[in-house]
């Protein structure tokens, strides 16, 4: 019964270790989502002054990666 009750102290043990370490996952995750929300409303107000220096032509061109291939490929 010795054996049975150690190997349940030490799947308990395991168990808390697990769930902190979701839990500062789910921390992690969290920032960086609100990280990338930040950058991706920094980059649309970069794109929108580019937009308003360049006038009312087309605005950015978008990416071409045939055109914009480097000349050793």
């Amino acid at each position: 019964m010795t054996d049975t009750h150690a190997q349940l102290i030490d799947l308990q043990i395991k168990i808390a270790y697990l769930d902190n370490t979701v839990d500062d996952l789910n921390a992690v995750i969290t920032s960086q989502t609100l990280q990338i929300k930040d950058l991706q409303d920094q980059l649309k107000l970069i794109y929108r002054y580019l937009q308003n220096q360049h006038g009312n032509d087309d605005g950015i061109a978008p990416f071409d990666l045939l055109a914009d291939k480097p000349p050793h490929y």
